[in-house]
């Protein structure tokens, strides 16, 4: 026969298991793209491209970033951003952004930008010159 101390045990591990995957169990996903995010109403990933014809705007009266971008289906979105523009913004080669649709805009949470990296095969070591 388990102790009852052994069958707490096991009862708060199972509730706090449970309490896990129904907490985050919505937030794990892969990205997706604007028409799934609108239609899903919930917290996403959308990954995509800044649109450089669109202008990008900081509002620091408001803390106010936003900017167009296009996914990766070629949908462009007007996004809001409720905090400072990122550094480095305008050299991203590719942008996640995470939160929702709300109307015809996407509001952001959190935006995440991929760097061209200053490694290239222009740079590899067999293309620099003999030292």
């Amino acid at each position: 026969m388990l102790k009852p101390r052994t069958i707490v045990s096991l009862i708060a591990l199972l509730g706090f298991g449970s309490l896990l995957l129904f907490s985050f169990g919505e937030r794990v996903s892969g990205y997706t793209h604007f028409s799934e995010a609108e239609a899903s109403g919930s917290d996403v990933h959308v990954i995509g491209y800044w649109v450089q014809p669109e202008t990008a705007h900081y509002s620091p009266e408001e803390n106010l970033f936003t900017f167009h971008m296009k996914d990766e289906e070629g949908t462009i979105r007007k996004v809001l951003y409720r905090d400072t523009k990122p550094a480095s913004f305008e050299n991203a080669e590719k942008l996640v952004v995470a939160g929702r649709v709300n109307g015809d805009v996407f509001e952001a949470k959190h935006i995440l930008m991929k760097c061209p990296s200053k490694y290239s095969d222009t740079n590899s070591l067999e293309q620099l010159p003999p030292s």
